[in-house]
């Protein structure tokens, strides 16, 4: 008999008009129960220049930010380098290999995902969303940077979430939002 796995979902992060916002919702779910509904996801990292969001196992993600910000410290505070370093780790080490979480990144100029699988990306259209509310999110947020430019990354961000908690059965509506100092 296993048990059900921890969730922790949703991440959105948004680069729009020369600003970054990434937030998320603060449910966390076991099998089909709302575990936890104000789980913080969301980080600040190197005096609040870097903020990250996980979604995932949330032991696993605590795991994978202790490992991205001594990355950050070996590599001179280069996100991306830091980013690119771990991913190599996590794919070649049998015990980060096991874990089951992602990471969004984000400083004044980039957003990055970071995958398990040994995946970093730089997200088209400035648009970076995981978890299981992440595609609600990330149409929402590309519809929103169409169609309402002249929302702030901030709004769009909290906006996005939100579309995806009225869907989405394991986001809910009690948001953080952050911007990389």
């Amino acid at each position: 008999m296993s048990l059900p796995k921890v969730r922790s979902t949703t991440v959105l992060g948004v680069f729009h008009n020369g600003e970054v916002a990434l937030g998320a919702d603060g449910q966390a779910s076991m099998g089909n129960t709302i575990a936890k509904s104000n789980v913080k996801k969301i980080r600040k990292l190197q005096d609040g220049k870097i903020v990250t969001g996980f979604a995932g196992s949330t032991a696993d993600a605590f795991t994978l930010l202790e490992k991205f910000e001594e990355k950050l410290n070996a590599y001179g505070h280069n996100m991306k380098r830091a980013a690119i370093e771990l991913a190599k780790d996590w794919r070649k080490d049998r015990y980060l290999h096991k874990l089951e979480a992602m990471m969004v990144v984000a400083n004044k100029n980039e957003l990055l995902i970071i995958s398990g699988t040994g995946d970093v990306l730089e997200p088209d259209m400035g648009i970076a969303a995981i978890g299981s509310g992440s595609m609600y999110a990330q149409a929402a947020a590309t519809a929103l940077k169409k169609h309402a430019p002249h929302l702030s990354a901030e709004e769009i961000v909290r906006e996005g979430l939100n579309i995806a908690a009225d869907i989405c059965v394991f986001t809910n509506h009690n948001l953080i939002i952050e911007k990389p100092a």
